[in-house]
């Protein structure tokens, strides 16, 4: 009788706890069973990794095969468990050596042919091998953004032959190093945006706060252009908060290596489901907005999503975090994403427009505005209109200013505010929006104007608050002033309006 044990990683959200592989060879019928937990692509894995052997040239075991994946009460699914199972094999039917099989982790799915195929996660399972000491054997094709770990240790293999032949001694594994493409990513450029001043302005506000925004405006006003260079004002990625980024991407296989320390920039279709949008699944998956944590989150024609849909980002918003719950496991995701939104004034889209083409009724303008229920407007930081531009902007050239300047803004503004509170504005509680946001006589007296005139919210109203601290940052004033109070109750438009 033969046994061998070999480590790997199983996926729980964004944890990836170790999953111990036993494979255990007695005498008896041939059978090849694997228990565990093992989900439907796991169970198939005993066809790949016979194939693998076989044409590799290693004979498959005539025995009773018995793997156990530990612990089991851990769901096991995916390919990544083709590869420590042959090794498995092969050590307990004595045809490679088992005395460094503890020194790795392994995983990869297998090809009939023995190649050895990518597997998702790679960067969530390397950073909990990093932290238990252990080197990672990985297909060639995931060793790029595992090795994105600090200090971690990667050895890419091709095929199962190379993982057998640097075990046995005979030909090592290169240890697997990465150097991303340093400096600034580039984005499209606010330069190519005609007119919009206000928007631009609120955007660089939303920018050096981490605010969030909702623009308003008739077709073709330039909010998705906007929204899509929005990015390009942001700061800098920390390393940190890229490498949260790039192993949430991991978690779907959608991480690519030139997209290091690129914000990221997710925008779903209005027929997004509230699943698509969370995360979801029987085992749980990050959605749209854990994809895009520390990036920006786009939703245009906000108000043709479903109700429902819209409901799930409050939590999220508020909390930067979002808890997926099913019968039977429970998972976190970070959901630290800038929401920017887009929707038309009223069904046809032309209310308020220069050619007055707009029929719309006040009760279908109510309704159509009523899709976006208060408790979400009132978590949305700035609310701008996005006119339709007059003839003379339109057909004159594009010169305002480039990306580049307003990042310089937002960048000094920002480390303003990491050296005041260590976080961006727009994360501040209760507690802190007292001790960092106060203002003059004069701008509390406009506050309570606004309170009266607005029916303001708390919320609202720390909200305003939270802003002003923003544009006197912008602005390098130690203290918020009425002239910051009266711009940042002038982006609550919808409260106006309601």
């Amino acid at each position: 009788m033969g046994l061998a044990v070999l480590h790997s990683r199983g996926l729980a959200g964004m944890d990836a706890p170790p999953v111990t592989v036993e494979v255990h060879l007695a005498n008896g019928l041939p059978n090849f069973t694997i228990v565990g937990l093992p989900e439907a692509e796991v169970k198939e894995s005993k066809d790949r990794v016979r194939a693998a052997l076989q044409n590799a040239h290693y004979e498959f075991p005539a025995r009773r095969i018995t793997v156990n994946l530990a612990p089991a009460d851990l769901p096991k699914e995916s390919g990544r468990f083709d590869l420590p199972i042959a090794l498995g094999i092969l050590a307990a039917s004595g045809q490679i050596p088992s005395d460094q099989l503890s020194s790795y982790e392994f995983a990869g799915e297998l090809a009939l042919t023995g190649e050895l195929r990518p597997v998702r996660g790679a960067l969530a399972m390397t950073l909990k091998a990093c932290r238990d000491g252990r080197a990672f054997v990985l297909p060639q094709n995931s060793a790029s953004e595992a090795a994105l770990v600090q200090n971690a240790a990667i050895y890419p293999a091709a095929t199962l032959l190379e993982v057998c032949a640097h075990l046995a001694g005979q030909q090592l594994l290169a240890r697997h190093t990465v150097e991303p493409e340093s400096g600034f990513r580039h984005y499209p450029d606010f330069s190519e945006v005609k007119g919009q001043a206000q928007a631009k302005r609120a955007l660089e506000i939303a920018a050096a706060g981490n605010h969030s925004v909702l623009m308003s405006g008739p077709p073709g006003t330039g909010k998705s252009m906007l929204a899509a260079r929005f990015s390009g004002i942001l700061p800098e990625m920390t390393d940190d908060e890229a490498l949260e980024s790039a192993a949430i991407a991991s978690l779907t296989g959608g991480f690519r290596l030139e997209h290091w320390k690129r914000r990221p920039y997710r925008a779903p279709h209005h027929t997004a489901s509230g699943v698509a949008l969370v995360g979801g699944g029987s085992n749980p998956r990050p959605g749209e907005i854990s994809l895009a944590h520390h990036g920006v989150l786009f939703l245009d024609e906000l108000p043709e999503f479903s109700r429902s849909v819209l409901e799930v980002l409050r939590e999220p918003l508020e909390s930067g975090r979002i808890t997926i719950s099913r019968a039977a496991r429970q998972e976190d995701f970070p959901a630290r994403f800038q929401l920017i939104a887009a929707m038309n004034p009223c069904p046809c889209g032309y209310l308020g427009h220069h050619n007055a083409k707009c029929r719309c009724t006040p009760d279908q303008v109510a309704r159509y505005r009523s899709r976006i229920s208060g408790p979400l407007l009132d978590r949305i930081d700035l609310q701008i209109e996005v006119p339709a531009l007059p003839e003379s902007e339109l057909t004159a050239a594009a010169n305002g200013e480039s990306s580049a300047v307003i990042r310089i803004r937002v960048e000094n503004a920002r480390q303003r505010q990491m050296q005041r509170q260590n976080q961006p504005n727009a994360q501040l509680s209760t507690k802190e929006i007292e001790a960092y946001c106060t203002t003059d006589a004069a701008g509390e007296a406009l506050l309570k104007q606004a309170i009266t005139r607005l029916d303001l919210s708390a919320r609202a109203y720390h909200r305003i608050l939270k802003v002003g601290r923003t544009i006197a940052d912008i602005a390098g004033a130690d203290g918020i002033s009425a002239a910051h109070i009266a711009e940042a109750v002038q982006y609550r438009r919808f409260d106006k309006n309601s």
